[in-house]
């Protein structure tokens, strides 16, 4: 192969390189912005709020807490199992956050009403 052929091929590969580039680029960033944001609902106040929202929001939303209504009895058995899949919770503050779950989400509470986003429709 000549040098001549072989330049002509680098420019034209390095062509291709810019132009598939130029395309996927946008498409990219559109990708990237139609994934929803994380809802960012905040847990009850409380002496363990920090540390439940630190040990509980590693892997999910706190939406997920907060729709809960369970016994003692039940958020034991949950923290105990996502302490077992890798939530950080100190053996120390496991009482304590079982505690703050069953006074903040009990069966007793009333139910969770998530927030709700203005539809087409509502805003005619």
């Amino acid at each position: 192969m000549s040098r001549k052929t072989y330049g002509g091929r680098l420019r034209g590969f390095r062509l291709a390189l810019a132009v598939a580039a130029s395309i996927i680029s946008p498409m990219a960033s559109r990708a990237q912005k139609s994934v929803p944001p994380k809802p960012t609902a905040d847990l009850p106040a409380g002496a363990m709020q920090a540390k439940a929202t630190n040990a509980c929001t590693e892997c999910h939303e706190a939406r997920i807490i907060l729709q809960q209504r369970l016994s003692k009895a039940a958020w034991t058995k949950e923290v105990d199992k996502m302490t077992k899949w890798g939530a950080l919770v100190d053996p120390s503050d496991r009482d304590a956050l079982i505690d703050y779950l069953s006074t903040n989400f009990s069966p007793d509470k009333p139910p969770y009403v998530p927030p709700r986003s203005a539809s087409p429709r509502d805003s005619k």
